[in-house]
């Protein structure tokens, strides 16, 4: 008499009615999270340009690809923009997160360094106001980024790096190698940090590429040996025309086994002019 009666068993219109639930949950889980990768794919597509500048000397080419499993968007970015001066600014960068968060950050850091650059010709100190201006929002979010302007008067080309991967350089008379310059941390981490400028002369005639992990790192590839493929690439191929040598360069993502998204940034030049003295 003291034995607990067995459950009840659930009817199949109980358990058909649970069933629904469930399903009309998910359902709206799912238009939720397509409505949030919909959002970044569209701030990613508005806030990347749609061309870059270029000079006669000088020709530029930049692509963009998304993360294999087309949830990851937002992170990677380029820019390129004449500044007052007549000479050219590019940038390129990877946001923490690939999400409509990480899309909204990349953008006010492209905002960022265009207002800035206008007022500051020196690329460290466009890099530092900048991971000042972003800390000052208080984000939580992080990037690594490299910004560079390019003298057409005098053929310089420097360049600041805030945690972000080497760039990859080559040139007609068959030297090539990666930059190995001294930079700061990637910015929204620490303020007070200062970014030094390297300095280079572009007087021969060769490609100097920018480009984020995405395109040299992944499950099949380290760094190290995807940045060595991408030196070995732009040598041979390094007097193509610079949107060939993009498709080329990224193509080489495909070779990582990468999950990540990825943008390439090609600089093809000519020997452009000494400086004077």
């Amino acid at each position: 008499m003291n034995r607990r009666r067995p459950p009840r068993s659930a009817s199949a219109e109980e358990l058909l009615t649970t069933l629904q639930h469930l399903t009309s949950r998910a359902r709206r889980e799912v238009e939720l999270h397509q409505a949030r990768v919909e959002l970044a794919e569209a701030l990613q597509s508005e806030m990347l340009p749609s061309s870059l500048p270029s000079l006669p000397g000088l020709r530029t080419a930049a692509r963009y690809t998304p993360a294999r499993n087309g949830l990851d968007i937002g992170g990677d970015w380029y820019d390129g923009f004449r500044l007052p001066d007549g000479s050219l600014a590019f940038a390129i960068g990877d946001v923490q997160g690939h999400d409509v968060e990480a899309a909204a950050f990349m953008g006010q850091i492209r905002i960022a360094m265009r207002a800035l650059a206008v007022t500051a010709a020196d690329p460290g100190e466009v890099v530092r106001r900048t991971n000042e201006l972003l800390l000052s929002v208080d984000s939580g979010l992080l990037a690594t980024c490299t910004f560079v302007r390019v003298d057409p008067f005098t053929g310089e080309l420097q360049s600041a790096r805030a945690g972000h991967v080497a760039a990859v350089w080559a040139t007609a008379d068959g030297r090539s190698g990666t930059t190995e310059d001294e930079g700061g941390l990637p910015l929204g981490i620490q303020s007070g940090e200062e970014y030094p400028v390297t300095t280079r002369r572009l007087t021969t005639s060769g490609a100097f590429v920018l480009l984020t992990d995405g395109v040299i790192e992944g499950p099949s590839y380290s760094i190290d040996q995807g940045l060595d493929a991408v030196v070995r690439l732009v040598r041979s191929r390094v007097c193509d025309d610079a949107g060939e040598l993009a498709d080329a360069i990224l193509g080489t993502a495909e070779h990582t086994g990468h999950q990540d998204d990825a943008a390439v940034l090609v600089l093809r030049h000519e020997a452009l002019p000494a400086a004077p003295g």
